[in-house]
């Protein structure tokens, strides 16, 4: 298939991805289920390689992506420049569990030091 519908419409799965990248800038740790932070990670990662272009036209395409202008600025002046030398590999998923109601794998998606 290729991507998961997480049981959201596109809008909404569209909207709580980009939300959650943004908060995964913005803290560098969030804490989330296994099937989201797998639809996450690979949306980060696209946001890191952008931003280790550094061009305009690079900036602007994680603009349009990334709901807060702080958040695109410390991807693009410390986020970056940590992984400059690194192909790939800007996160890791550590599972933590499972959450008390249903069950669910929880797990803490964070970025790589």
């Amino acid at each position: 298939m290729g991507y998961r519908k997480l049981g959201l419409r596109s809008d909404h799965r569209r909207a709580m991805l980009r939300n959650m990248v943004t908060s995964l800038i913005k803290e560098e740790r969030i804490t989330t289920t296994e099937a989201r932070a797998k639809e996450v990670r690979t949306m980060a990662e696209k946001m890191i390689t952008l931003a280790k272009q550094g061009d305009l036209a690079a900036r602007r395409q994680v603009l349009e992506y990334v709901f807060d202008k702080e958040a695109a600025k410390k991807l693009f002046d410390t986020i970056a420049p940590r992984y400059q030398d690194r192909s790939g590999g800007y996160t890791r998923i550590v599972k933590v569990g499972f959450r008390r109601g249903d069950a669910a794998s929880m797990v803490i998606l964070e970025l790589v030091q």
